[in-house]
Order: structure tokens, then sequence, then C-alpha cells
């Protein structure tokens, strides 16, 4: 089994090319993929298939030629991943299965068709408008913080710290618990912290995630537009550009309309061939 090893702003994955859907995946063979220690490692598995070959890419065939078949490190599946779709794009440009020239260019996956644009080592895609709906919380070592619930075809969390409380120092190697009746599918859950201005943006955010299926990530993009969703709420303004920086690095999220864009660096850092036996 091929496969290439990617990241976007420290967020990674093992990109398995099954064009034509051959590739025998299971929840065991993904998870025993992304173990750091005895397979590959990463936060979860971008399988690159043709959508017209993928039970639930083919509806959307006739808008984009591949569908990413994202899995996270536990072998489960999850509607969208923006990371994960940037550094799927990377992977199609550099091996020649798509062109960045012309119209962006169009993903279909779980949550719908996205459209990448390919500006050196920076990818955006266009991803529809992050929908803030309700109010909720989660409860962090004995800690209740009041956050927001956030749609970006996958369900957030976001919550942002008290005064005095330390973004760094909080300890997410446990789930944070959340309410089941808001997020009966579990949820990724965001906690900020307010940054310094920066240049050119309306707003700076500092962002720790704990994803459902992957723990704690050094990035999640589709994180990253829900808490910039939120931050710009909180300004007033219904467009604008917020700056989200992660443990990995740092994103932009702009919302215009009903779209949002995310861009930041996406890179293939190695490819190899897994020999060892998968369960």
């Amino acid at each position: 089994m091929e496969f290439t090893k990617g990241h976007g702003t420290g967020n990674d994955f093992v990109i398995l090319p099954d064009p034509d859907g051959t590739l025998d995946l299971t929840p065991g063979r993904v998870a025993a993929i992304c173990d750091r220690r005895r397979g590959v490692g990463g936060d979860g598995v971008l399988r690159v298939i043709r959508a017209a070959k993928h039970p639930e890419g083919v509806a959307l065939a006739g808008e984009a030629e591949w569908f990413m078949d994202y899995w996270n490190s536990d072998g489960s599946f999850a509607e969208m991943c923006g990371n994960g779709a940037r550094v799927f794009v990377r992977y199609l440009v550099e091996t020649g299965l798509a062109t960045p020239e012309g119209a962006a260019l169009p993903v279909a996956t779980r949550a719908g068709v996205v459209r990448a644009r390919v500006d050196g080592d920076t990818i955006a895609v266009e991803m529809r408008r992050p929908r803030v709906y309700a109010a909720s919380s989660t409860v962090l070592d004995g800690l209740t913080l009041p956050g927001a619930a956030v749609d970006v075809g996958n369900p957030h969390l976001v919550c942002a710290l008290p005064a005095g409380v330390d973004l760094a120092g909080l300890d997410l190697t446990r789930a944070p618990e959340f309410d089941p009746v808001v997020f009966p599918h579990g949820v990724n859950v965001e906690f900020t912290a307010p940054g310094d201005p920066v240049d050119g943006t309306d707003g700076h955010v500092l962002m720790r995630v704990y994803e459902r299926g992957s723990a704690e990530t050094l990035s999640c993009g589709t994180g990253a537009c829900a808490v910039a969703a939120v931050a710009l709420g909180d300004t007033g303004q219904d467009t604008g550009t917020i700056t989200v920086d992660v443990p990995g690095g740092r994103l932009t999220v702009t919302l215009t309309g009903d779209t949002c864009w995310l861009a930041g660096p996406a890179l293939l850092t190695a490819t190899g061939t897994l020999t060892h036996p998968l369960p």
C-alpha cells in the first residue's frame, strides 16, 4: 500500500491513493496506519478516490472528479476537515491529478463540494459559512465553560476562556464533556483566548482544540472557521478576516456572505510503502 504524508499547520495526515476504490480500508486498519508508534502516524487518513467510485461521492461526481474520503485516527468517519482538504488539494496538484490554473479546484466531501485555490505554499479552501446556532457548554477538569455551538459541516463547540485561565495550561489529554442532546454525534471542542492585533485583519484569536475521534491536534481547519465565526460575531460585523493561531502555526479565515475561506500552508513531507501486515 503506497502512502504520502502531509500536514497543514501541524495537522498531519496519511494520504492513500486509491483512484478506483480498490483498497480494503477498515476502521481497524485506519487506526493501525495512524498509530504513531506502530504505524505511519497521523491525525487521520485521506483516501484519494474518484467521486464516481465512492458511494458517498457519486452524487457529486458531476461537480468534482475527486472525493476526499476522510477517516479520523480512531477509524471513524468525519464529515469535513478543512486542513485535510487543503492537504488533499496539495496532493492532487503535486501528483498531477489536478491543475490549479483557472477557476477554483472542486473537491467532493461528505459535507458537499469545496473549492480550493493554490498560491505557492498557501492553499485556501472555500467552504460554506459556519452557522452559530446554539449556546452550550463543556466541562474540563471540573471547570464548566460556556460556549457556542457551530455547524461547519461538522459539529463544533467554541469556548472562550475566562480571565485567569491559561490556554497553554489546559489539560487536553482527556476528552472534554459535552451535552449529547446538542451534539448527538460528538463534537470538536475549541478553547480560545484573545491575541494581539494583527494588521489587515479584524481580529486575532489563539486556539487549542480537542478533535472528535483524534484527541488534541496541533490544528483544526474547520475549528478555526468556527472560532472565526464566533469572533467576528463578537465584533458586530457580518464579513471580515480573522487570524487564528493554533499550536501548529497560523491560519487566516475570511467570511464573505455565505462562504468561508480557510487559508494557510499545506505541505507534503514523505512518501513510502506500508509493508507490515495490517489487522
